[in-house]
């Protein structure tokens, strides 16, 4: 499955954003999915991901309560939204896939990612 993600951007520290990944595949509905995150000089890391029925979701401690994951199967999309933003929540997201959460969903381990999309730049000032 090909992922790109988009919506990425600069905004102020308290803003917000909302990150999209389309996936190209005829059997989205089969596939649980995930945002990670990597900071310059940083391992790439968990974020949030979500069920293939949507009902699970998880997220890492750092972004509880301010980013919301969801999907929408019916367009083959993850969601992102991200609010009240800081300097510590820059990073390129990307998204990732798991059919019939066979691998990452699993451990939620960046490591455990066979295959990256491209990713989406988020700055935040200060």
């Amino acid at each position: 499955v090909q992922l790109q993600a988009s919506g990425g951007g600069l905004v102020q520290a308290g803003g917000s954003l909302r990150l999209s990944c389309v996936a190209s595949t005829r059997t989205f509905s089969n596939y649980c999915m995930g945002w990670f995150r990597q900071a310059p000089g940083k391992e790439r890391e968990f974020v949030a991901a979500i069920g293939w029925s949507a009902d699970v979701t998880y997220y890492a401690d750092s972004v509880k309560g301010r980013f919301t994951i969801s999907r929408d199967n019916a367009k083959n999309t993850v969601y992102l939204q991200m609010n009240s933003l800081s300097p510590e929540d820059s990073a390129t997201y990307y998204c990732a896939a798991d059919l019939y959460s066979s691998s990452w969903y699993n451990s939620l381990s960046a490591r455990d990612v066979d295959r990256w999309g491209q990713g989406t730049l988020v700055t935040v000032s200060s």
